[in-house]
């Protein structure tokens, strides 16, 4: 497979993964790591615009689509995005929590400017950690 069509398709599962869609994108990020497709930097920052962007998506919709039904997750997460505001979308990777956190901050009409930023940097976090666990076992197994 082209270093190309593994980045794409390492994007599209990052995506899908943000939504309500499952998928597994860390599968996909080590897999790539132990094949040494591309540089691991390039992956992480691949796999963190593409979950990143399904975040957004996920915002978008809650701006769109108002959620009517509350859930004991829902009134929780609501609860954390009154208290922290935007801070609470670090834990956006988390998943179901992560989906519902990015859900309600459109539904809140939180500002654009701080969703984007920690949306953006508790993702990449995640992929930095699962890069970083990934290659140091490399190194360890070598």
């Amino acid at each position: 497979m082209s270093e190309a069509l593994s980045l794409f398709s390492l994007f599209a599962s990052s995506f899908l993964s943000a939504t309500l869609l499952p998928g597994n994108s860390e599968v996909v990020l080590v897999a790539m790591l132990l094949s040494g497709i591309s540089h691991p930097w390039v992956l992480v920052l691949t796999a963190t615009m593409g979950n990143s962007l399904g975040g957004l998506t996920n915002v978008i919709l809650g701006r769109f689509f108002p959620l009517r039904k509350t859930s004991r997750w829902q009134e929780k997460a609501t609860g954390w995005l009154k208290r922290y505001g935007a801070v609470t979308l670090l834990l956006s990777w988390m998943p179901v929590v992560g989906d519902l956190l990015c859900l309600l901050a459109g539904w809140m009409r939180i500002s654009w400017g701080p969703v984007i930023f920690f949306l953006c940097l508790g993702k990449a976090l995640r992929y930095v950690a699962v890069a970083a666990a990934t290659v140091q076992g490399m190194m360890w197994w070598h």
